[in-house]
């Protein structure tokens, strides 16, 4: 496609799906742990596989800064197929395990190949657009691309009452096919003149720059914990539901609520950045959440780790989505003064957010047993600290070497 014909509307739509690709992979197998457990031989009620979440989380940390030289090499669509391929490959290989050790290895593998979905959806859109620009669009696709976790645990759980869990698995092969074929269509959007060699001097050179940019290592910072804060959502919702309240079988249409109120969310996002600016917007949006969490605290603690279930549910939605909105935010303001290397620093970026925010919420996770007090502490201690680096970031001097704010389409 010529990037003069590209419409902003087939950008958002374009890497809206591609960020499904990678969510499916987390929202699908949620509700299908209760089959899984037998099949790969874990005892019923085990926390052991949320580390399925993990290891995909991890895979695509992994895959972040290896994807990114390469993108800015060859380009971006041919990375991106490449990374379907890999994606299709963990996707089979997830769908047949037998044991947990091979379903670990393959979602990992799984999580790699998504590693170029999660990079390349960021990096193609700071390819097209820069600062508050570039945050309001990414808002825009972050509310489209919550029609995935919406409907993603409702198609998992249509089939797990027609078919094994394998088949949930097996839909993520439809996504590596569909995205590769759009590709084509979408064409590629990296400069010619940001092409860089594939060597590891300039690549070296590359990473230097990034983490010589304190205002964007700031920003990193804080959306590393309150990503750690909001993974929690992601890794620990359906062992709360099933284990703590004995509500499983309302997980999906819950979940699928979530995601709905997140898109409606990330769409008066867009409005926000453009009145007050990006910074602004993800200092309220943190602290907002800080505020909800803090008082779900209160209230776990006061009912001795296990608040009623509405309540819990509610806050926890709220809170979970607000810290959801510093991702574009953070994201945004992080890469706009490296957009001449743009696969690279979010590669670079990506490993460290993802590795340890990952990190992060597993070690909150595995101690989640009959109570979700450690999820109310987790998530009240990472807010606290990404509020903190959000401030320090906003005072951190601007980038010298800024470049203009571009908008192609």
């Amino acid at each position: 496609m010529d990037p003069r014909e590209r419409r902003q509307w087939q950008v958002v739509l374009f890497l809206a799906f591609i960020g499904m690709s990678n969510a499916y992979g987390i929202d699908s197998s949620l509700p299908a742990f209760d089959e899984m457990r037998p099949d790969v031989g874990l005892p019923p009620g085990s926390n052991r596989i949320t580390l399925a979440i993990t290891v995909y989380f991890l895979g695509i940390a992994v895959g972040q800064p290896l994807y990114g030289p390469v993108a800015d090499r060859f380009g971006r669509a041919p990375t991106l197929r490449v990374a379907m391929f890999i994606y299709a490959i963990g996707a089979a290989g997830s769908m047949l395990a037998t044991g947990f050790g091979f379903l670990l290895a393959c979602r990992t593998v799984w999580g790699f190949g998504a590693a170029g979905a999660s990079l390349l959806h960021f990096t193609m859109a700071r390819d097209l657009y820069s600062g508050d620009r570039m945050a309001r669009v990414m808002s825009l696709i972050s509310a489209v691309f919550l029609i995935g976790p919406v409907i993603g645990p409702l198609v998992a759980e249509a089939i797990l009452r027609a078919a094994s869990w394998r088949w949930v698995y097996a839909v993520g092969l439809l996504f590596s096919v569909a995205i590769t074929a759009m590709s084509f269509r979408f064409g590629e959007t990296l400069d010619p003149a940001h092409r860089r060699p594939l060597r590891l001097g300039p690549t070296i050179a590359a990473a230097r720059r990034v983490f010589g940019c304190r205002r964007s290592m700031l920003y990193i910072a804080a959306l590393t914990f309150a990503d750690g804060a909001f993974l929690l959502f992601l890794t620990s919702t359906q062992q709360v539901f099933d284990i703590v309240y004995g509500r499983a079988h309302q997980f999906a249409v819950l979940f699928a609520a979530t995601a709905i109120v997140g898109g409606i969310a990330f769409l008066l996002l867009n409005p926000a950045i453009g009145r007050w600016g990006s910074h602004p917007v993800g200092l309220a949006a943190v602290g907002s959440a800080l505020i909800v969490n803090t008082v779900l605290l209160i209230l776990t603690m006061a009912s001795n780790g296990v608040p009623n279930f509405w309540i819990w549910f509610i806050l926890m939605m709220l809170g979970s989505t607000l810290l959801s909105l510093l991702t574009p935010v953070a994201l945004s303001c992080a890469l706009e003064p490296l957009g001449d290397v743009a696969g690279t620093a979010t590669g670079v970026l990506g490993l460290g957010f993802i590795t340890c925010g990952s990190l992060l919420s597993a070690v909150v996770s595995m101690r989640i047993g009959e109570t979700t007090t450690p999820w109310a502490i987790g998530a009240v201690g990472y807010g606290s600290i990404s509020l903190a680096f959000l401030f320090m970031a906003g005072r951190a001097p601007d980038p010298i070497d800024a470049e203009p704010t571009m908008a192609h389409g």
